[in-house]
């Protein structure tokens, strides 16, 4: 939520040069890759078409350089002949580093596989070729969910509510989706089972209910109620049983999120006048406000899954995506843009470019590289993308 009150009451290189992946300890990879912001350039060789075009993206994305072989630290050779095959070499190394074949898929969902394997060698960390978002698309006076392919790809509608949807949120490890909608005539939190195609009303108390946000263990879900006044946080069991008040102000709270550990929620406030960033305890015991240093009108916060950074939306003259470390301090400014959600892998975002004629784009962010690229677009305007995790 980009503005609490008008909503909620209108409606590196990762790999110093001649050291391979293979020489160095997992933990030092790691420490590598927060560590060096370069690109890694690597050479494509054999592939065409769909192929050789998702696995730009999905390496571009990802901190690598697509160059030629003459530059290229890492040599990727294939075809994409009725199956995607790939052989990875080091070339300042001299070591042969991967050699897979994929079948059976389309080539973009073989492309992926092979990027996912690629990236997993060459950097430590799992790729995000094959992971899943879900966004809102914006047609008219209405809108609906969709959920697609991270790349946007295979968008499929999920709601057909024929009014206002919004607010998507995944439960980790699982294809099951919470929502708000106003297909009650009221905002109301909906939970949506994509597999089996069932939907049951979560939350739908007198008053407001939105920002539902399940805990990394999805037994737990935050949300915001306002049955009580303002709006405030409040958490509960998945099945809606055991509600708590987390927060009683005046103001108005927005945009719950939690930490890896499932022990603390940051969310928005308006509590000190600006909205701004505020830590509370799942059992309430204690709260405060993060610090936010160079940014100021702080709103939808989002836990990195490493625990490490917490990304939000700053509004200094036009939002702005920034990040902050977890337990607050100095700002990094990323790009213009909204609606921020961290990928599983902590490194890339994916949120919503500044609007251009009214028309949301949904766009990817790598953000230790701040390489930037747009998702295949829906028809209409899309926006609040959230990464399954």
């Amino acid at each position: 939520m980009k503005c609490p009150c008008s909503w909620l009451f209108a409606c590196a290189l990762f790999l110093r040069p001649g050291t391979g992946p293979f020489n160095a300890s997992a933990q030092e990879r790691e420490l590598d890759i927060e560590r060096y912001a370069r690109l890694i350039p690597i050479s494509l060789e054999g592939y065409t078409g769909e192929a050789l075009s998702a696995l730009r993206f999905d390496l571009e994305i990802q901190g690598f350089e697509i160059t030629g072989a003459d530059k290229a630290q890492y040599l990727l050779r294939g075809s994409n002949n009725g199956d995607v095959s790939g052989q990875l070499s080091d070339r300042v190394n001299k070591a042969n580093l991967l050699s897979t074949k994929y079948t059976g898929g389309t080539p973009r969902s073989e492309a992926h596989a092979l990027s996912d394997a690629v990236v997993e060698r060459i950097t430590g960390r799992k790729g995000i070729a094959r992971t899943k978002i879900a966004f809102k698309v914006e047609i008219g006076q209405n809108s609906e969910l969709y959920v697609a392919d991270y790349d946007g790809h295979g968008a499929i509608q999920v709601t057909q509510d024929h009014t206002i949807s919004r607010d998507p949120a995944w439960v980790p490890g699982r294809r099951v989706l919470y929502y708000t909608s106003y297909k009650a005539s009221n905002p109301d939190v909906y939970v949506h089972d994509l597999q089996s195609g069932t939907r049951r009303a979560f939350a739908r108390y007198p008053g407001m209910n939105a920002g539902a946000a399940p805990s990394p263990d999805g037994r737990r879900v935050a949300l915001v109620l306002s049955k009580n006044g303002s709006p405030d946080i409040y958490v509960c069991d998945a099945d809606g049983s055991h509600l708590e008040q987390l927060t009683r102000t005046k103001e108005a709270e927005s945009s719950p999120c939690w930490s890896p550990d499932g022990r603390t929620i940051c969310y928005s406030s308006r509590e000190l006048g600006r909205s701004a960033l505020f830590l509370v305890s799942v059992d309430g015991n204690f709260k405060r406000r993060l610090r936010t240093d160079g940014a100021i009108n702080c709103t939808e916060p989002d836990w990195s899954p490493d625990g490490k950074t917490i990304v939000f939306t700053a509004n200094m003259g036009g939002f702005q995506i920034c990040t902050v470390p977890a337990g607050g301090g100095s700002v990094t400014p990323l790009v213009a843009g909204e609606d921020p959600s961290w990928a599983p892998n902590s490194r890339a975002v994916i949120f919503t470019r500044n609007r251009v004629k009214g028309r949301g784009v949904v766009s990817l962010l790598d953000v230790p590289t701040k390489q930037t690229k747009d998702i295949q677009q829906t028809s209409g305007s899309c926006s609040q993308p959230c990464w399954a995790k």
